[in-house]
Parts: C-alpha cells; structure tokens; sequence
C-alpha cells in the first residue's frame, strides 16, 4: 500500500472514531471524491493528509479488526 499525501481539502466531513480518547493523539478519517479515504492528524487539520483508494483502506480495515498488523 502506497499512500499519497496531499494539502488537506476544506469541503470533507472528517470524523473520529468513537474509540479516541481525550489525549488528542487521534486520527481522522473522511470519504475523498471517487470513494477513496484520506487521514490526517487531528492536531494538524490543516496539515497534510494520506488518501488510500477504497479497496486498500478496506483492507486495511479489515486487517486491524483481527490484530494482522504488526511493527515494519
């Protein structure tokens, strides 16, 4: 998986998972034009943000649901 990054767009909906704490170090995610994902870092909102084609992020989804990543 090859992440692009790019400067962030101001028109998406971006959210964070129920699941973050209040520690601020979160990750959010929105739907890109075309149905691809985009991340950023919350604390930076208007910093860059990596964007994944669906079926990547999906998968990559899927493989953290089961524990399947580990340390590179």
């Amino acid at each position: 998986m090859k992440p692009n990054t790019h400067p962030a767009p101001v028109l998406l909906e971006w959210r964070k998972s129920s699941y973050s704490g209040n520690n601020g170090d979160c990750v959010e995610v929105a739907v890109l034009p075309g149905g691809g994902r985009g991340l950023r870092d919350s604390k930076n909102p208007s910093g860059p943000i990596l964007t994944f084609p669906a079926p990547e992020f999906t998968a990559f989804l899927a493989a953290a649901r089961v524990g399947g990543i580990g340390e590179a």
